[in-house]
């Protein structure tokens, strides 16, 4: 993986890691170091593991604090909910994961960027990556930016930013929003996407990616979060 991913991968992920070959492990799925003839630990499935429990243990802590009106049962259904497969892929897209993944030509060719298990497992793993790197503390700084903002306000938990952030908005008849696409840039088969998401004008939130679609997912993610901060 070439340091300009790197770098641009840990702004998006808003952590500087000490030790970037732990970020480079989280990405390295099983598939491409069987393809490299690499040892089988050469893989995130070891952080995947440890990336599970981390992120567990955080969530349990954030709705603990701040639910304090749940029943046991409800807090384990929401937990379920927030951590799930599906919720924790859509996580992952939110980051553009799937493209920085070092995956077999095979596994790659056939969707694996796109494919929800691996993109989880991904996500978890860098979790446990971050924890590695720094501890406890960016772990849970990172885990609660992504995950309060549902804890408080529990709506559909796929992840698809735009589904929830269109269900957010629904109810507010006084506000209307638009995706708009301010820049364009690179080659045509490496192109780069900007879009704003703008609530009654005003830009509520900015997004990147290789696709319209990623950049409108992430720009719906920052617009929840800046809208929820509002409330």
């Amino acid at each position: 993986m070439g340091d300009n991913n790197i770098k641009q991968l840990q702004e998006k992920l808003n952590y500087k890691f000490k030790k970037t070959k732990l970020l480079e492990l989280a990405l390295t799925h099983s598939s491409y170091a069987n393809d490299n003839k690499m040892s089988t630990h050469v893989s995130n499935q070891r952080l995947e593991f440890l990336g599970d429990s981390v992120l567990g243990m955080i969530v349990a802590q954030l709705i603990y604090k701040n639910k304090p009106e749940l029943t046991e049962g409800k807090m384990s259904k929401l937990r379920a909910d927030l951590v799930c497969e599906k919720t924790l892929a859509g996580f992952a897209r939110g980051f553009d994961l799937g493209s920085y993944l070092l995956l077999s030509f095979g596994e790659s060719k056939n969707g694996g960027r796109e494919r929800p298990s691996i993109l989880a497992d991904a996500f978890e793993a860098v979790i446990a990556a971050i924890y590695l790197d720094g501890g406890l503390k960016p772990a849970m700084k990172f885990v609660k930016g992504i995950f309060l903002p549902y804890i408080k306000n529990p709506i559909i938990h796929d992840s698809d930013y735009k589904t929830v952030f269109q269900e957010f908005i629904q109810p507010k008849t006084e506000l209307s929003y638009t995706y708009e696409t301010v820049a364009e840039e690179g080659p045509n088969h490496n192109k780069l996407f900007t879009v704003e998401l703008r609530v009654n004008g005003e830009t509520k939130g900015t997004g990147t990616g290789k696709s319209k679609k990623i950049a409108e997912q992430a720009a719906a993610k920052e617009a929840l979060l800046n809208l929820k901060g509002d409330t």
